[in-house]
């Protein structure tokens, strides 16, 4: 059963425009986030196909589970007897395709996958950030305070949010945001 998911859809289009992400990779966060979902459900060896039809506004899901005679790993094996529930002519070796519900994730497994797609969203900011500023140690940036959150202040600098770690000046330093700012960039 392929769950209408247009909600999940229109989430990976606005974070596109607001992360600054190409599509393809933001697919392949949600794809990876999924997995995650999966692996907390079905265990580390779970094998999937996730396939997302943006046009459409759906996900289908997947679990790949081979046939056996001694189920060992219930995460990616089935009995052979339970695989000829759905079809008498499964053989050992073959590969159950089990259709997952969208809705079947519990709230675990998508937590798990939000906190999956979350990671690798700031993991590609960072070298995003990185690629575009490590050129430019040295030389005069200027930006806008955007918040301040435990010591640390981001500042929007060109169109990238780069949070600026704690000094000794920062204590005695006020900000606010809005404010703006200007330094010397530096690694």
């Amino acid at each position: 059963m392929t769950t209408n998911t247009s909600d999940v859809v229109s989430a990976i289009r606005e974070l596109t425009n607001t992360k600054q992400l190409e599509r393809s990779e933001l697919l392949d966060l949600l794809k990876d986030g999924l997995h995650a979902a999966l692996v907390k459900r079905y265990g580390p060896n779970v094998r999937s196909e996730i396939g997302i039809d943006e046009l459409k506004g759906t996900i289908r899901v997947v679990v790949l589970r081979t046939v056996v005679e001694t189920v060992e790993d219930p995460g990616s094996q089935v009995a052979l007897e339970e695989a000829r529930f759905e079809d008498a002519d499964f053989q050992v070796g073959d590969v159950l395709e089990e259709e997952v519900p969208f809705e079947a994730f519990g709230r675990t497994a998508v937590q798990a996958a939000k906190q999956r797609i979350i990671q690798r969203v700031r993991e590609g900011e960072r070298a995003r950030i990185r690629e575009e500023f490590t050129d430019k140690v040295g030389e005069l940036l200027s930006g806008e305070v955007q918040q301040i959150e435990r010591g640390k202040i981001v500042v929007m600098l060109a169109k990238f949010l780069k949070p600026k770690p704690s000094s000794p000046t920062a204590s005695r330093t006020t900000a606010s945001t809005s404010t703006r700012v200007t330094r010397f960039g530096r690694s």
